[in-house]
């Protein structure tokens, strides 16, 4: 271990969820931690385009899979990190073998910051062999952190899977590039669905092993990965000219899904905002939003946050 990493080691910051704009997010999962442990730096707030006061959480994207990936899978593992953090994101993942660490040394390749999510206490980074990668997170301005106090006890068998649901409540969208049928990133992309994050699978070969989880996650209802620009444009929708002249506004096949529909043309995209501009009630909102999802006329960005279907 290094002076720089013995340093950050023997500094751990203790934080609540809500005390930070990073982790805020957290505090809406169904089972949210109460304390957070971390070295490093939480990510920070940033500037919305064209705001010279207003902040927004940076965009988030976890990666996760097989800890023992072939070079596909680490080639659109690393390909994905390194060009979600050129764009602004942040990555998150789990500091484990494969396609974590490979997300993680992408983001630092990039420049960029990325977050490790342990599933052991935050005294006993896991693996071992990892120190250098989390030191080098740490020192390229992201953090290693965890819900496990310093000497706590730990259970192998139940708490990888209970740190997944971090993994994917902190992030606004999940790819899972190659996993294996029993793969424990099947069990992140279950939390993130329940969170109501969107889901990338990459679609692959059915004879092979390391295709099964994604090929599963695809037919329960995963997006299949089909490039990396599907998961840039659900994070950084692209900015497109929008005629506003009444006779180019989109229609809808009801006066609510009109409403909707035009309200997403001016560039909306909360849902809060959709219905309190449309005057609409939950019920007809869900009602209306799920027959547009069906005519494939909007794409859900997660976290209640929608985008009119471009053909």
């Amino acid at each position: 271990m290094s002076i720089l990493f013995s340093n950050f080691f023997q500094k751990i910051n203790r934080i609540a969820p809500q005390e930070a704009d990073f982790t805020e997010v957290l505090e809406s999962i169904a089972v949210k931690p109460k304390i957070l442990y971390f070295y490093g730096k939480m990510p920070e707030n940033r500037l919305k385009s064209g705001c010279k006061q207003a902040t927004e959480r940076p965009k988030t994207i976890a990666i996760v899979g097989s800890r023992k990936p072939t070079k596909y899978g680490e080639n659109i593992a690393y390909k994905l990190a390194y060009e979600a953090v050129k764009r602004g994101a942040v990555v998150v993942s789990g500091l484990a073998f494969g396609i974590d660490s490979v997300a993680h040394r992408a983001a630092l390749d990039a420049g960029g910051v990325t977050v490790a999510v342990l599933g052991t206490p935050i005294d006993q980074v896991y693996p071992k062999t990892h120190l250098g990668l989390a030191e080098k997170i740490i020192a390229s301005g992201g953090c290693v952190m965890s819900e496990l106090a310093p000497g706590a006890e730990f259970y192998p068998k139940t708490s990888f899977l209970e740190r997944n649901r971090l993994i994917s409540g902190l992030a606004d969208v999940v790819v899972i590039p190659e996993a294996a049928e029993r793969s424990g990133s099947l069990n992140t992309a279950a939390h993130a669905l329940e969170q109501g994050r969107e889901v990338f699978a990459v679609p692959a070969d059915i004879t092979r092993p390391l295709s099964m989880g994604c090929n599963r996650l695809i037919r329960q209802g995963a997006t299949p990965l089909l490039g990396i620009n599907d998961v840039l444009d659900i994070l950084f929708p692209p900015k497109r000219k929008v005629k506003l002249h009444q006779d180019s506004l989109p229609l809808g096949d009801s006066p609510v899904e009109t409403v909707i529909l035009q309200l997403l043309a001016t560039g909306l995209q909360e849902g809060e905002q959709i219905m309190q501009r449309g005057s609409l009630v939950v019920a007809e909102f869900n009602q209306a939003m799920t027959m547009l999802e069906i005519k494939n006329r909007v794409v859900a960005l997660g976290a209640n946050r929608w985008m009119l279907k471009y053909k």
